[in-house]
């Protein structure tokens, strides 16, 4: 499949942050964890590469079913809601 320029970066993005998972890529771009590693593979260097491979394998973090198992995370009650990666407004 043919990504924008645009959508690349912004799967690069969410794929960089540690507290975003697989899982909210693939609902927002309709792609699996693999094919965000070939996103990734082949426009970053390859130093950059791996070492956000080695980063992110098996965080539990970026796997929502491994972060579920570990019980629920704090979130502040003044921390605003995301939805589909549009900030919600005040």
């Amino acid at each position: 499949m043919q990504y924008s320029d645009i959508e690349i970066d912004r799967i690069i993005e969410m794929a960089w942050e540690d507290r975003t998972p697989f899982d909210a890529i693939e609902s927002q771009f309709g792609i699996p964890e693999k094919e965000v590693i070939k996103i990734m593979r082949t426009n970053m260097k390859p130093s950059s590469f791996k070492m956000w491979r080695k980063r992110v394998q098996g965080r539990s973090t970026k796997h929502t079913q491994l972060h579920q198992a570990q019980g629920s995370r704090f979130k502040c009650s003044r921390q605003k809601s995301i939805s589909l990666n549009n900030i919600s407004k005040r």
